[in-house]
């Protein structure tokens, strides 16, 4: 009785086993298209054409040779680099990154400054002031986040100026507030997380930014031993970056584009221009200071301050309506009405020494200086499908950079004032759909 049990109990189970076995086999004959639609989507074969923008701010277009940068050099080994890439004046941070992403002047995409004076908005934008970073007001132009997302694709930006701010209503669809705490190993492994993201919601462009470079020439002079470990410390982000992309196994798959804002002048505290006796009981508005002098008068004669300031060794004076043709630097009223340069490596002081500017002393390094000194050019570095291996370029304009990533990113750029020519020679045929 017990042995008949354990056999009819026996066969119910094989039975039932059998059963599951058999509905198993269709589900998985029924559901394994789907999923491996699914696992095809997400997988590296389906990348879309996709580029990281990153840039390095102050890199001076030397600095790859100043200190050990073995993954730079990788990137440029296997990709094409510029002798130089030529920033618009002012060379300062703020106009300089959002000529790069508008292909714009900053006459005409409205960022003329770090620190600049609105005569309809009656405001001062400075880049430190968060309220208004973040007001789309200042922001003329279309950046290439904009553009993407207007054409059906997605952005991410890891820090850029402008990109907190809602341009034409659109923001990128992910983005971050800058702060300056988070590491570099931290923003490179938000931008491997997004690219880990499902095909649908993975962004095709996105951006990286770091500072510290800057901030080590601003402090140390670019000369300085604290420069070559920044240098070195960005040089191991690269490699972490490109690591990420080599482990995903689309590392050679995905435009990246390399480029500085501008490069950095060693000053010195035997070059300085001390304006505070000058301005002292004048009616006016400092907008810049340091390499660059921008005054907005407020109850003070133009002219009148103008011939005041006129003659004083190692600056250079402008009105607005004379700055020098080259640099395209007359056609907005957000440009001062008097503009100073200082020569290469002298320092222009405007306020107290309790102030932030005179705590932070005359060495080290400062830019804003006239666009074509050599020590202001920054760098271009590319690496992907899209490029020649091993392939050198002269210097060009940094408004050409928007051009070119409209066209790796296969969509129709908004118009501009650069040009896809620099990057004729050095395109390889591509999937993207754009024209050159």
């Amino acid at each position: 009785m017990t042995s008949g049990t354990t056999k009819v109990r026996h066969c119910k189970y094989q039975s039932l086993f059998g059963s599951l076995a058999l509905l198993l086999a269709v589900l998985t004959t029924l559901l394994f298209p789907a999923i491996l639609l699914v696992a095809q989507s997400n997988s590296p074969a389906n990348l879309k054409p996709t580029v990281i923008l990153i840039s390095i701010d102050g890199f001076r277009f030397d600095y790859p040779e100043k200190a050990e940068t073995p993954n730079l050099h990788s990137v440029i080994a296997s990709g094409v680099r510029a002798d130089g890439l030529i920033p618009q004046f002012p060379t300062l941070t703020f106009p300089n990154h959002y000529a790069i992403v508008t292909g714009l002047l900053p006459a005409h995409n409205g960022i003329v400054a770090n620190t600049m004076y609105d005569p309809a908005l009656h405001a001062l934008f400075k880049m430190t002031d968060h309220a208004q970073v973040t007001d789309s007001r200042w922001w003329g132009g279309e950046p290439i986040w904009v553009t993407a997302e207007k054409q059906g694709q997605k952005a991410a930006t890891m820090f850029w100026p402008g990109s907190e701010a809602e341009i034409e209503g659109i923001h990128p669809t992910y983005w971050l507030p800058y702060d300056k705490e988070k590491s570099n190993a931290e923003r490179v492994k938000q931008v491997l997380d997004w690219l880990d993201l499902p095909a649908s919601q993975r962004p095709t462009l996105l951006t990286l930014y770091f500072d510290e470079v800057d901030h080590a020439g601003h402090d140390h002079g670019p000369n300085s031993t604290e420069v070559n470990n920044a240098i070195r410390d960005v040089d191991t982000a690269i490699g972490l970056l490109m690591r990420g992309l080599s482990d995903r196994g689309i590392e050679n798959r995905i435009n990246i584009v390399i480029v500085s804002d501008h490069g950095m002048v060693e000053t010195s505290c035997t070059r300085v221009i001390d304006l505070r006796p000058k301005l002292s009981g004048e009616h006016v508005i400092v907008g810049e200071s340091g390499a660059l002098l921008t005054l907005y008068p407020t109850g003070t004669d133009v002219n009148s301050l103008f011939e005041k300031l006129a003659h004083i060794p190692h600056l250079t004076l402008y009105r607005s309506s004379e700055t020098p043709l080259r640099w395209t630097y007359r056609d907005s009223p957000r440009i001062a009405p008097i503009i100073g340069v200082a020569d290469a490596g002298w320092s222009i002081v405007t306020q107290n020494p309790s102030s932030a500017e005179a705590k932070r002393g005359c060495i080290g390094g400062k830019h804003g200086y006239d666009n074509y000194d050599p020590e202001l050019q920054g760098i271009f570095i590319a690496h992907g499908p899209a490029f020649t291996r091993g392939a050198r370029i002269r210097p060009f304009d940094n408004v050409d950079i928007y051009s070119l990533l409209a066209y790796l990113l296969g969509i129709q750029g908004h118009s501009n004032d650069g040009s896809i020519a620099p990057f004729r020679g050095v395109l390889q045929e591509h999937k993207c759909q754009a024209r050159l």
